[in-house]
């Protein structure tokens, strides 16, 4: 039965920690398992578009999302990339974007409008995961959290919501 873990804010040193890499058969451990079904409950429980491990103060390489159902994405688009690795950026754009560890703030960010990132699946299999927009934008964003870096690292005019699409982006953060 998943449970809803506490997310780290801003401050606390797990944030600014590189994540660990999973071993491959570390994959298959229930706990391991467990720990993936906890952070799917946790960002739908917050709600987020994104979760990174060192969120829930555990330094391992991997994020769950779920950034919806989307023309590139009829399934939902519900992921689990263990030890990812971006293999192909394309096209830079500035976003607004916020975080679950940074609750209540949004500001722009400048990331790339596509990019494909490869890694493992909760069963171990070899995945590659391409998109563009809020799909790129979350894949960075979780990447990011695994090295340590906040989107506040990279944002301009960090500030509170001024907008009501501000405002949503701030409460469903892409963690």
């Amino acid at each position: 039965m998943p449970y809803i873990r506490k997310i780290v804010t801003v401050g606390h040193p797990a944030l600014r920690k590189v994540a660990k890499k999973v071993d491959p058969k570390e994959i298959w451990d229930p706990l391991f398992q467990q720990l993936i079904d906890d952070m799917f409950e946790t960002m739908y429980a917050a709600p987020g578009v994104g979760l990174a491990a060192p969120q829930v103060d555990v330094s391992k390489r991997f994020f769950v999302m779920d950034v919806g159902e989307d023309d590139d994405h009829p399934d939902g688009g519900r992921y689990v990339v263990i030890n990812p690795k971006i293999d192909l950026t394309d096209e830079e754009v500035e976003m607004t974007e916020g975080c679950l560890s940074v609750p209540g703030y949004v500001g722009e960010v400048s990331r790339f409008n596509h990019v494909a990132v490869s890694g493992l699946d909760r069963d171990g299999r070899k995945i590659r995961l391409e998109g563009k927009g809020l799909f790129a934008q979350a894949l960075q964003h979780e990447i990011d959290h695994l090295n340590g870096v906040l989107y506040i690292d990279k944002a301009k005019n960090v500030r509170l919501p001024q907008t009501k699409e501000e405002e949503e982006i701030a409460e469903s953060a892409a963690s």
